[in-house]
This record gives structure tokens, C-alpha cells and sequence, in this order.
């Protein structure tokens, strides 16, 4: 049962990715008081590039076309991890906090090595660009997570996500919130949403990610399209996972998964709703500013490894 709903969660996130999507981009619309696109519209846009020709530069070699599949496989495996629905995951281990940074990275440097590969001085900027981001984003992604597993005394995301859920929601930590701030603002540079990255942009010398991809076309597009949108869940996964895991099943009975779903959409929602309203009040920072901003993201992680480690003592 417990490998079955290990199996469930991660069809939930993959395959939901594109709605979530979908939703953040329907909120944008409403807040600025736009018509917007159905939120169904991702799905359609991944159908119609899988149906597209793919198309390969003539200087690229066999990475370019590995790295988006590198990417969709090693976002699916990072969804594995989180538990959504009750406190079990279908790869929870110990200390997989670890292994899930380093999927990351690895999803992320073959990308940047496809945007390089295509040969396009875009795609090499963009490449520059997000390895500098990367870097910057990685540090804070290890406090935060350090702290948490400091404080609930387990280093994989089950243990610490049983660790949450028996605290009183009343009773959170300056650790806890200070840990969630830093998750949060790297969630954005990870997922390249404002004010890190534009998604919608439509100008090359201020892509990032955009600009790693502009070679991409037909199915490659469609995977990385896809890989994107799983890691837009799977952070969003993790952060309710680890800071409101309140509301999941702790039986595998029909009645506490549905009410556990339930709760699962509405915190999603939510989530939702804050990307939308951070995206829509806050304007693009120039590249020179983004690491001032992940910096205070590290400000962050490290005061709640130094609290964490004094509240122990």
C-alpha cells in the first residue's frame, strides 16, 4: 500500500505540473486585470510541441538532444521524495535531503550544456546565467534544509516531514520561519519565476533560462516545458511537505487520503496565489541585483543553522 501511494503522489505531481502552471498564470491575469489563458492551456502547449519536428542545429552534438530528457527524468525522480497526501514517499531514505540537491544540480548543469551545445550566443549567455544563479541558489537550498533537519534530528524529507506534523501550528520557531523564507526565495531563482527570472519574456538579453532553450523545438521543447512545471510542484511539494504538512492522512483509508487531497489542493491554491500576487508586484531585478537577492536567502539559511544549533545546545 505504501509503494502504491509512494506511486500515486508522483503521478499527482508530474502529471498535475502543467495545471499547477496553468493556475499561477490564469491568478496573473485576474490580479492585472487581463483575460488570461484557460489553465489548461500548458497541456495544450506540451501536445502541440510533442506533434511539432524537432529540429537540431547543425553544430550540435548527442547532449543536445539528452539533456531535456536528463532534465524530465531527474525533476520526476526529485517529485519521488516528497510526501503529499500521507507521511510517506516512494524513494524516502536517509539523508535523501542531499540527493535531491544534487538532482537538481545535475538536471540543471546538462540544460545549461544543451544551451551551449545548440551554438547560439544566447543559449551561452543564458547558460552563464543560470550556472551563476545555480551556484548562488544552492547554498541557501542546503541551509534551509540543514536547519530543518537539525531541529527534527532526521536528514530525509519523511523525517522531517513527521517532524512537523507533530508540532502545534501555534507553536513554529523563528528556525522554522527563517528556514521557510530561504526555501521560498531560492523555490523562485529554482523555478524561474520573478523576480529571478521573467517566464514570459520575450526579450534575449534578459533571458535566463528562456535563453537556454531558444534552440529547443518539437518534443525537446515539450520535455523541458514539462520538467519545468514538475519542478514548479515539486518545490511547491516540498515547501507545504516541510512547513504545512498539516492535514495529511496518517491511515490509508479512502475517507483520510480524500480528506488529505483536499487539504493538499487547497494549501497548493494558496501557494498559488502568493506566486501570482509576488509576480505581479514585483518587476524583473537586473542580473547584477540577483545575487544581492539570494544572498539575503543565505542571510537567511545561515541565522537558522546558527539558532538551530544554539536552541540544541
Amino acid at each position: 500500500m505504501t509503494i502504491a501511494l509512494g506511486v500515486l503522489q508522483v503521478v499527482l505531481l508530474v502529471i498535475g505540473a502543467p495545471l499547477l502552471r496553468g493556475i499561477v498564470g490564469r491568478l496573473k491575469a485576474v490580479l492585472q486585470r487581463r483575460r488570461g489563458a484557460p489553465i489548461w492551456r500548458p497541456y495544450a502547449d506540451i501536445w502541440k510541441l510533442l506533434h511539432k519536428e524537432d529540429l537540431v542545429p547543425p553544430s550540435a552534438s548527442g547532449i543536445f538532444g539528452l539533456a531535456p530528457l536528463l532534465l524530465l527524468v531527474t525533476s520526476i525522480l526529485a517529485t519521488a521524495f516528497v510526501p503529499l497526501l500521507a507521511n510517506s514517499a516512494l524513494l524516502g531514505s536517509t539523508g535523501d535531503f542531499i540527493l535531491l540537491v544534487y538532482l537538481l544540480a545535475f538536471g540543471r548543469f546538462f540544460l545549461a550544456l544543451g544551451g551551449m551545445d545548440g551554438g547560439s550566443a544566447f543559449g551561452g549567455m543564458g547558460a552563464s546565467r543560470e550556472a551563476l544563479v545555480s551556484s548562488l541558489a544552492e547554498v541557501p537550498l542546503v541551509l534551509g534544509l540543514v536547519a530543518v533537519a537539525i531541529q527534527a534530528s532526521n536528514a530525509s524529507v519523511v523525517g522531517m516531514t513527521e517532524w512537523a506534523l507533530e508540532r502545534n501550528f501555534f507553536n513554529i520557531s523563528a528556525v522554522h520561519l527563517l528556514a521557510f523564507l530561504a526555501l521560498g526565495i531560492v523555490a523562485l531563482a529554482e523555478t524561474g519565476r520573478m523576480p529571478v527570472d521573467n517566464p514570459a519574456t520575450h526579450l534575449e538579453l534578459t533571458m535566463i533560462h528562456e535563453g537556454m532553450v531558444l534552440e529547443y523545438s518539437g518534443p525537446n521543447l515539450a520535455l523541458i516545458e514539462w520538467a519545468g512545471a514538475i519542478k514548479l510542484s515539486f518545490m511547491a511539494g516540498l515547501l507545504i511537505a516541510l512547513f504545512a504538512p498539516w492535514g495529511m492522512a496518517t491511515t490509508f483509508s479512502p475517507a483520510a487520503l480524500g480528506l488529505a487531497a483536499v487539504a493538499m489542493l487547497a494549501k497548493t491554491f494558496a501557494l498559488a496565489v502568493a506566486l501570482a500576487v509576488i509576480e505581479s508586484g514585483i518587476a524583473k531585478l537586473r542580473m547584477y541585483a540577483v545575487p544581492d537577492f539570494l544572498g539575503v536567502a543565505a542571510a537567511f539559511g545561515t541565522l537558522a543553522v546558527i539558532f538551530t544549533a544554539l536552541m540544541k545546545r
